[in-house]
């Protein structure tokens, strides 16, 4: 007789790590037979109970229900639950039969797998590819990868990006969902820095500027909770098929060379596949899936990061780690950065005072040629001041009895 924890492991190894029947048949000592029959249960097996002669002994059925439904149901409500039912027992009873079972049904849920409609739902995960590119002057940087899956299809997007931030979010989000070709009705997310500004009581806040965008977008987002088992299985096995099938013996230029490679190597390979959970094609099944995403808003929505920050004494602004310049003499001053992956923009009420490329690298100074100028001229003129070598003209008197003799 094979219980729960067989048929969680089995469904596991099939699906998740991809073995065949009779590898799995082999692995866990039991007939193909069995194996072909565990993985055609829709749910665990019916678990028998043993005559321990407890009190509660009538109701561990109706608990194993309980827990079927939601693994994480606490004892006490399971206690509410089956007092109702006539159980008279104290929780001391309950508390240790839920902890000694809760195991089985928290592992079967976490392989149980969803159908998912056309459309309904897309999964989002970072991916640390552990890539490093060229970002300048000799310096490497790991590229990251935010991707975008569809799990009703199996279609994937990656935008790749250098930083795991906001802006970073935003641009990948918009980017792969552009490649996808439209918006599903719900997205899943971690509950990553990137995405969530904090969490109370249970509810996750989100960056004002995600919020603002899934607002265009329409989407409805859908934040797991940490700790707990994701529900991003299809964008996680997606992330091993990228680690496994596209990156290795590649080499990369830059991080434009990877998103090319990517794309390329997607549009080739992942999308041209026979995907065996769909039974079909993933570029066919795609074509399907695609009529039934919302298109995205015309034009796109501005994903860049508005700031506000104070200029230093040394008239910089920072940005991550990086220093960018501002004209001389507005130290002190506070002024309003527009961050996008490609530009760092400075505003001073309202006004353009500076624009530079954004730099990635560590520690970097970014600093305007007329900012240079400006910022020595300023610097020689105090210098003078201070030691009272100024140069100031005589005036020429004659000049003005001239004047005053018109008068």
């Amino acid at each position: 007789m094979y219980g729960v924890q067989d048929w969680a492991e089995v469904h596991r190894l099939f699906h998740r790590d991809g073995l065949t029947k009779s590898a799995i048949a082999r692995r866990m000592g039991m007939s193909r037979t069995t194996v072909i029959e565990l993985l055609a249960r829709d749910g665990p097996p019916r678990y028998e109970r043993r005559p321990t002669g407890s009190m509660l002994d009538p109701y561990r059925d109706e608990i194993r229900r309980m827990l079927a439904d939601d693994p994480d149901v606490a004892a006490t409500v399971v206690l509410e639950r089956i007092r109702r039912s006539g159980f008279e027992g104290r929780i001391t009873i309950v508390r240790d039969f839920v902890a000694r079972v809760r195991p089985e049904f928290a592992r079967a849920a976490a392989f149980q797998r969803t159908s998912y409609l056309p459309g309904e739902i897309g999964q989002v995960d970072w991916w640390h590819t552990g890539i490093k590119v060229e970002v300048g002057r000799g310096s490497l940087r790991e590229a990251l990868g935010l991707v975008v899956t569809l799990p009703a299809s199996a279609a994937h997007a990656v935008t790749f990006t250098l930083a795991k931030d906001v802006p970073g979010f935003l641009a990948g989000l918009l980017g792969a969902l552009e490649k996808l070709g439209g918006v599903p009705e719900h997205l899943v997310f971690d509950n990553d820095t990137s995405i969530v500004a904090s969490r109370r009581g249970g509810v996750a806040r989100l960056h004002l500027e995600v919020a603002a965008l899934l607002g265009q977008l329409a989407v409805k987002p859908v934040v797991l909770k940490p700790a707990t088992p994701t529900s991003k299985g299809q964008v996680e096995r997606t992330i091993r098929f990228l680690e496994t099938s596209f990156v290795p013996l590649r080499t990369f230029t830059g991080l434009g060379d990877l998103q090319v490679q990517h794309d390329t190597w997607a549009a080739e390979v992942a999308y041209t596949r026979h995907h065996r959970r769909i039974g079909a094609v993933v570029a066919d099944a795609w074509a399907t899936e695609k009529r039934w995403l919302r298109p995205l808003p015309d034009p796109l929505p501005d994903v860049s990061r508005q700031l506000e920050t104070r200029v230093g004494k040394d008239c910089f602004v920072r940005v991550g780690n990086v220093d960018y310049s501002v004209p001389p003499g507005l130290a002190g001053r506070r002024v309003q950065l527009q961050v996008t992956l490609e530009k760092v923009v400075v505003q001073l009420e309202g006004t353009v005072i500076a624009e530079h490329e954004r730099s990635w690298i560590p520690a970097d100074v970014v600093m305007a040629p007329t900012h240079l100028r400006l910022l020595r001229e300023h610097r020689d003129a105090r210098k003078a001041l201070r030691a009272g070598d100024v140069d100031v003209p005589t005036p020429d008197l004659a000049a003005w009895d001239a004047i005053a003799g018109a008068f």
